[in-house]
């Protein structure tokens, strides 16, 4: 745990250090809300849903693909002699999951600012919001770590992702439109318990296979 500590306080730092890859996320989300309102002046409640799950899952891919694809051939070389692959996947999808949490909530307050708070149930949408930040985080990873080892991962990234995450935002407009409506959160626990399971399977698979990836 310490080493896993230590790798995702090294990859915040340089995230900090180089702040305009962060802002330019936030700017691009940002003008994504913008450029909505000024182009639809009422939303209904399921078109609302949908557009803000979007805009999610795009600046998720645009947040994670650098995990890997922006890393180098030299320090992943590094990073081969310096620990185990199971500790840097997971010190990478943490990392993921902790940006994709502050670019989600942002989004979302951004989001209720410009287009109007229709949420009955805020706390529950926000429970979904942080299940929906850490699978985005574990799933967009791993498939950065295999688009990595293709010439072109930023082509590659969008393709492999789109068949694997598609479910789960189905699954995560279904979900959030029940919040959306103010239904009582003891008919929602098999939609909560089924997005934390395709969470953890998702984390399984990654710590799993990364290591047979990592060889290569």
């Amino acid at each position: 745990m310490n080493e896993i500590k230590h790798l995702i306080k090294n990859l915040l730092l340089i995230e900090w250090r180089e702040r305009y890859a962060l802002n330019g996320i936030l700017l691009y989300v940002f003008s994504s809300i913008f450029t909505v309102s000024l182009s639809v002046k009422v939303l209904n409640l399921p078109s609302w849903n949908a557009i803000f799950w979007i805009l999610i899952l795009f600046s998720s891919i645009n947040a994670i693909a650098k995990s890997f694809i922006g890393e180098s051939k030299g320090k992943m070389l590094y990073f081969h002699g310096l620990v185990l692959p199971q500790k840097l996947i997971l010190a990478k999808s943490i990392y993921s999951a902790i940006i994709n949490l502050i670019l989600s909530f942002v989004a979302l307050f951004f989001y209720t600012t410009i287009l109007g708070n229709p949420i009955q149930n805020i706390s529950f949408y926000c429970i979904i919001l942080v299940l929906a930040s850490i699978g985005f985080a574990f799933t967009f990873t791993m498939i950065s770590a295999i688009a990595q080892k293709s010439s072109n991962g930023n082509l590659l990234m969008p393709i492999l992702s789109f068949p694997i995450i598609i479910p789960f935002l189905l699954i995560l407009i279904k979900t959030s439109k029940k919040a959306m409506d103010g239904i009582d959160i003891s008919l929602m626990y098999t939609d909560l318990m089924l997005l934390a399971l395709m969470n953890l399977l998702v984390a399984t698979m990654a710590y799993v296979l990364f290591p047979f990836l990592w060889k290569e």
